[in-house]
């Protein structure tokens, strides 16, 4: 089992930056694929950005492409996801998934969820 907790929610201006860390413990991190999905009130959650195992494949859909960035950091069982350009239809729950098997992670997402961090944009 992996247990995740993400952190660096809040609120912030139209334009501005917020980095978003999901830690994980439990399995082997660097096993695990990881992702960032999201969900608004009202709606689907939805997958912004995917990060292989490796770190060798990323995914982002077009609407955070060039404002947003997955890394991560297995040393630390971490894995980021850095907000630029923050616009008010990117206001959500942010949470954090990981799953062995590329194409779970970035259907549906796995088993293994967190809790999520609120991201709250104001315009």
């Amino acid at each position: 089992q992996v247990q995740l907790v993400e952190s660096g929610g809040g609120l912030v201006q139209a334009g501005g930056s917020l980095r978003l860390s999901c830690a994980a413990s439990g399995r082997t991190f660097s096993n695990y694929h990881m992702g960032w999905f999201r969900q608004a009130p009202g709606k689907e959650r939805k997958l912004v950005a995917a990060m292989s195992w490796s770190g060798g494949t990323t995914y982002y859909t077009d609407a955070v492409k060039g404002r947003f960035t997955i890394s991560r950091d297995n040393a630390k069982n971490t894995v980021y996801l850095q907000m630029n350009s923050l616009k008010p239809e990117d206001q959500a729950v942010y949470s954090c998934n990981a799953h062995p098997t590329w194409a779970t992670l970035i259907g549906r997402g796995g088993h293994y969820w967190g809790p999520g961090t609120q991201v709250t944009v104001s315009s």
